[in-house]
């Protein structure tokens, strides 16, 4: 399964610098035929220690993590929505992901430029945030002259999507993003047509920087940043979510092994790995769970959504599983480790046969009988 995530960001925030540090865990193409071959693509693992112990358990000779795309999408600058700088290309290429992560910069260094001079996330947010609302406003506008003739013809879904953009165009007008408009079901198919950036699911990265002064720490008088107080403010009034990272620290570490890692994290002051963090919240934002195979020659993770039932996450093996499908046997990953063994877990009763309507769950185990 291939879905991307756009990573944005006004100039001299950190995206690229984020970007090359998520690219270090990319994972080999071969075992993943969506992969591509664009350098600002990068297929990255899905950090999951459940996988490596069922690999250990089984003694596999493979294993094979879930990944997730990220694409690293050229700077924004305020007029894109107008083709400033290369907001067309930078548009086009936004539509085609399918979740966005905004790099968000919240360290002060005066050697490292900021586009309008100054240390401001919430602004930075804002500018982003509208450049995206005026383009969809546009593409929802022109949508909305175009279904008139349709409309007066009385045509249910020209009627439908119609009424759909009569709630999308006042909210992007005062500039909400139009994911702050709810589709009913019937309105739902159309909402997705539309191809709104701003209906996409949003995460957002606040890059930090080791030895310089960030704003999510106390100063030396002890008072929080008034900044990073209107930041946290944002953040619960949209229900939006966000990851802190130091996205330099992460780069100058990518090539050396955990142990090492840790010691110079720690030596830097930086003391998580938020690139994990972005990666696991981000297959998260696409709606996406995982389930186990594993045995002597393969362990691996398979990516799909939630809600799928069992017929449907066997496509994600091959269409046979869904199109010959017979049953399936279910384990939980943490009870098949505790059973010491299949032959254990059958003998124990602890192994599920479920039919077609079963759906599965994060971190079962299946094997599939067509």
């Amino acid at each position: 399964m291939s879905l991307s995530i756009g990573i944005v960001g006004l100039p001299n925030v950190g995206k690229s610098t984020l970007f090359n540090a998520l690219t270090k865990k990319s994972v080999p193409a071969e075992n993943y035929p969506f992969c591509t071959i664009d350098p600002s693509v990068g297929v990255v693992a899905v950090p999951d220690d459940r996988l490596w112990r069922l690999s250990e358990f089984s003694k596999s000779e493979k294993t094979i993590p879930a990944a997730v795309e990220f694409t690293d999408i050229a700077g924004l600058v305020k007029g894109a929505s107008e083709g400033e700088g290369l907001g067309n290309q930078f548009l086009s290429h936004i539509r085609e992901t399918d979740a966005i992560v905004q790099v968000v910069r919240i360290f002060e260094d005066e050697n490292v430029i900021h586009v309008n001079a100054k240390i401001d996330p919430l602004k930075d947010i804002e500018v982003i945030n509208l450049e995206l609302v005026l383009a969809d406003l546009q593409t929802a506008t022109k949508r909305k002259h175009s279904l008139g003739k349709e409309v007066k013809a009385g045509k249910k879904e020209a009627i439908i999507e119609a009424g759909l953009l009569e709630k999308i165009i006042p909210a992007l007008e005062t500039g909400k993003l139009a994911s702050t408009v709810i589709a009913d079901e019937f309105e739902a198919p159309f909402l997705k047509q539309l191809c709104l950036i701003t209906a996409k699911p949003f995460l957002y990265v606040l890059n930090k920087k080791a030895g310089a002064r960030n704003l999510d720490e106390e100063a030396t008088d002890g008072k929080m940043d008034l900044r990073w107080a209107a930041l946290e403010s944002f953040f619960k009034s949209v229900n939006a979510g966000h990851v802190i990272v130091d996205a330099g620290v992460e780069q100058e570490l990518k090539d050396l092994d955990e142990v090492d890692k840790r010691e110079m994290r720690e030596g830097l002051g930086s003391h998580d790995d938020g690139t994990d963090m972005l990666i696991k919240r981000g297959y998260d934002l696409l709606g996406l769970i995982t389930y186990f195979t594993t045995g002597t020659d393969e362990t691996r993770a398979w990516t799909i959504k939630k809600g799928w039932t069992a017929p449907e996450a066997g496509t994600a093996i091959h269409t046979d599983f869904r199109d010959k499908f017979v049953r399936a046997e279910v384990i939980e990953w943490e009870t098949l480790l505790k059973a010491g063994s299949y032959a254990a877990a059958r003998d124990k009763g602890l192994l599920r046969t479920e039919g077609k309507e079963y759906v599965v769950k994060d971190g079962d185990v299946i094997e599939f009988k067509i």
